[in-house]
C-alpha cells in the first residue's frame, strides 16, 4: 500500500464523518455565542433578594437547610424506581403488538415479569425500601 492510497482512505474516512464534526462544531459555537450573548444583553439583577436565591422563589422559609444531607436510603430508593420504571416501560410495545408477535413473545414476557417480580421482592426483603 502506497501513501498516496493510505492519504486517499483517510480522506474518505474524514469526508464520511464530516457530517458529524460539522454538527459538533455547530452545536459547541452556537451554544458559546448564545451564553455569549446571554451575559451581555440578559437582564441584570439590581440586588438579589434572599427569597429568590432559595428554590421555589416563594419567600416562606425552606425547612430544608443547604448543608441537608440526604439518607443514602433516599438514592437508593431513586435508583430502583428509575430502574423497574424503565423495566416495565420495555412491556408497552409488545403489550402493542402481542398479536403480530405471537405465543413466542407473550412466554417471553411472561418470564420478564418473573424475573422483574423476583428483583422486586430481592430488594424488599433487602430492606431497600425502608425508610429510617
Amino acid at each position: 500500500m502506497t501513501v498516496a492510497h493510505k492519504v486517499l482512505q483517510i480522506r474518505d474516512v474524514i469526508r464520511a464523518y464530516l457530517p458529524a464534526i460539522v454538527f459538533v462544531v455547530l452545536g459547541v459555537g452556537l451554544g458559546v455565542v448564545f451564553a455569549s450573548l446571554n451575559s451581555v444583553l440578559g437582564p441584570k439583577p439590581r440586588h438579589q433578594r434572599k427569597a429568590t436565591s432559595e428554590p421555589y422563589e416563594s419567600g416562606l422559609p425552606s425547612e430544608v437547610k443547604k448543608t441537608m444531607r440526604f439518607g443514602i436510603s433516599f438514592y437508593l430508593v431513586a435508583m430502583l424506581f428509575i430502574l423497574f420504571d424503565i423495566e416495565t416501560i420495555f412491556l408497552f410495545p409488545v403489550a402493542m403488538q402481542l398479536k403480530t408477535f405471537g405465543t413466542f413473545a407473550l412466554v417471553e414476557i411472561s418470564v420478564f415479569i418473573v424475573l422483574l417480580f423476583v428483583a422486586f421482592v430481592y430488594v424488599w426483603r433487602r430492606g431497600a425500601l425502608e425508610w429510617k
